[in-house]
């Protein structure tokens, strides 16, 4: 969430800003939310200014009562009463607009950081680095969804029977590569400092505001209304959360994070190559990397999360392209964001497996998660996130680009997680 101290004192910036994001509504939104910030400031002053009149008056009250002067006293105790009916309006209205200028401020998205690129959609992403060699396929290969029933590894109509469609059940070699990168995952991301958590996989509508996840997402997560809980769409949601109204020392900053879970998105789509097989899901296992950190460092430690990401990417043999997201296609709270794809040799075109963003004050504003710099003041943190990795593309990507007669020859960095080195 913007903070309220920018909007006002740096409002042509905002607005710079949310045009660059593509947000149309921006200039009225705004200008709605410094109008009701005045009367909000107004209310307070009268409220305030009354209830310090009332104060006055209730010491004066007892003076006049001691000096036997009742009319002088029943005359302020009626003034009294007006105030004190004043105040309880005052403050009702004041209530009522604190949470419409709440709500304006949820809508609005984060601003874009300065290297963010002009642009509307995917096209204008700026490609910053590809590494690795396209494989070069014989005329027999084929694309994951035939492969996978192939090997019979992964069955779509067993999870359409038990659920619906986008709830893929793995199964034999299947499960058992599911788990080799979960854990290989997990243990490089140890390796690189980030501590595990295990967090819950529901999350209240709390914790969903607090990530910007809601109201912003709220038609793409699963809702159970009678426990008002959240399926995550992503740890990102549940880990951050653990430092919702915190003040973290700085002696243990940064904050550094990792945590695997089953995601949920209902936007998953139901025809086209684009959503065939593993490439968009309803149900997906990820881990996630998470940081927590002093501004003055945040984008530092941006660039050490994408080159822990591409680590994972060149260990698992896979040719893969970093793009900086423009302005139009960037997260609602992200302020940048790289995303990395690699490329699917059967399917002839790069598929998303990663996002990593940094999302500077605008999610730590909203959780109120800070620390005291020097000086003693209290400021907000940074806070960043990423896919390190997301499963059904990885999977996707090793089983096209490794097809051979023999089988499908995985990674030798996976051969000890697995257990096998190739899947017939």
């Amino acid at each position: 969430m913007l903070q309220l101290s920018v909007l006002r004192d740096q409002t042509d910036f905002v607005l710079a800003g949310l045009a660059k994001k593509r947000y149309a509504t921006g200039p009225a939104d705004v200008a709605a939310i410094l109008d009701l910030d005045q009367r909000r400031r107004q209310l307070q002053t009268s409220h305030d200014s009354a209830q310090a009149e009332a104060n006055k008056l209730a010491q004066q009250i007892g003076g006049l009562m001691k000096a036997g002067d009742k009319a002088g006293a029943e005359t302020l105790k009626a003034r009294t009463a007006e105030l004190k009916l004043h105040t309880q309006s005052a403050a009702a209205e004041l209530a009522q607009v604190e949470k419409e200028q709440q709500q304006l401020l949820y809508k609005l998205p984060n601003l874009p950081h300065a290297s963010v690129p002009e642009g509307r959609a995917a096209a204008d992403n700026e490609i910053v680095r590809e590494h690795g060699a396209k494989p070069e396929l014989g005329p027999d290969a084929v694309p994951h969804w035939d492969l996978i029933k192939k090997h019979d590894i992964i069955d779509f109509e067993l999870g359409v029977k038990i659920t619906g469609a986008g709830f893929p059940v793995y199964k034999g070699q299947g499960a058992r590569l599911q788990r080799a990168l979960i854990n290989f995952f997990l243990d490089e991301a140890r390796a690189a400092g980030y501590t595990e958590m295990q967090p819950p996989i529901l999350v209240n509508e709390t914790s969903g505001y607090g990530t910007g996840n809601l109201p912003d997402k709220e038609g793409q997560m699963y809702h159970d209304a009678k426990d008002d809980l959240y399926l995550i769409p992503t740890a990102e949601v549940p880990l951050t959360n653990i430092y919702r109204d915190e003040i973290i020392p700085v002696e243990k900053l940064p904050i550094r994070i990792a945590g695997h879970t089953p995601c949920f998105r209902r936007e998953a789509g139901s025809w086209g190559a684009d959503v065939r097989g593993l490439n968009r899901l309803h149900q997906f296992d990820k881990v996630e990397i998470v940081q927590i950190i002093q501004p003055e460092h945040s984008y530092a430690a941006l660039d050490t999360m994408v080159a822990h990401i591409e680590g994972l990417l060149q260990k698992l043999e896979l040719p893969y392209r970093v793009l900086r997201l423009c302005g139009g296609d960037m997260g609602f709270t992200s302020a940048l964001t790289f995303d990395l794809e690699v490329w699917s040799a059967a399917q002839g075109r790069w598929l998303e497996v990663s996002s990593a963003s940094n999302f500077e004050t605008y999610q730590a504003n909203r959780l109120k998660c800070r620390y005291k710099a020097d000086g003693g003041k209290t400021q907000l943190l940074h806070t960043l996130n990423g896919s390190a990795l997301a499963l059904p593309r990885i999977v996707a990507a090793l089983l096209e680009n490794n097809q051979t007669s023999e089988g499908i020859k995985l990674p030798a960095v996976l051969h000890s997680y697995c257990g096998f080195g190739v899947i017939k």
